[in-house]
């Protein structure tokens, strides 16, 4: 049983608690849809200023909407478009300040102002992308992307 706990101490030390919690829950689960939907209820409760944190996943052809927190979304987004699809074709992770200024990019919702999208790749192959939104400009910075690249690894492990 998850219990929510207070995060306390050092920004890294959070970032371990939270790591941890991960690692629990998706320890011998195997269902991909059910650890997808506990990583981004996981993240939406931790990380403070977000609007938007969950999954799309890749289908051989596109991005399509996977498990969330946070309003309804896009549900398709083709390879190469927005900051979701851009980081997707190019298997990399994308921090944006100001998703305005991002060219191609997609309102999903527009209170969202800044992006931060990390690719998630099993054995070499894309089989989508972690997305987090905040309202916030500026509000992802390269702790987060290191914390987040770490948490999408454990994650990946699991799927």
């Amino acid at each position: 049983m998850f219990q929510a706990i207070p995060y306390e101490g050092t920004r890294q030390e959070q970032f371990e608690s939270v790591l941890g919690q991960l690692r629990a829950l998706v320890h011998d689960e195997s269902n991909a849809i059910a650890n997808l939907a506990n990583a981004s209820a996981l993240l939406g409760h931790f990380l403070p200023d977000i609007n938007w944190s969950g999954f799309y996943l890749y289908d051989g052809t596109e991005l399509v909407l996977g498990p969330f927190q946070g309003l309804p979304a896009c549900i398709r987004i083709p390879l190469g478009r927005g900051v979701c699809g851009t980081a997707a074709a190019e298997q990399r992770t994308l921090v944006v300040d100001d998703v305005h200024a991002f060219p191609g990019h997609i309102a999903c919702d527009a209170a969202s102002n800044s992006e931060i999208v990390i690719p998630l790749i099993k054995n070499g192959e894309l089989i989508g992308v972690l997305d987090i939104d905040s309202p916030l400009k500026g509000r992802f910075d390269d702790e987060d992307r290191v914390f987040l690249e770490e948490f999408t690894s454990i994650l990946v492990s699991s799927l």
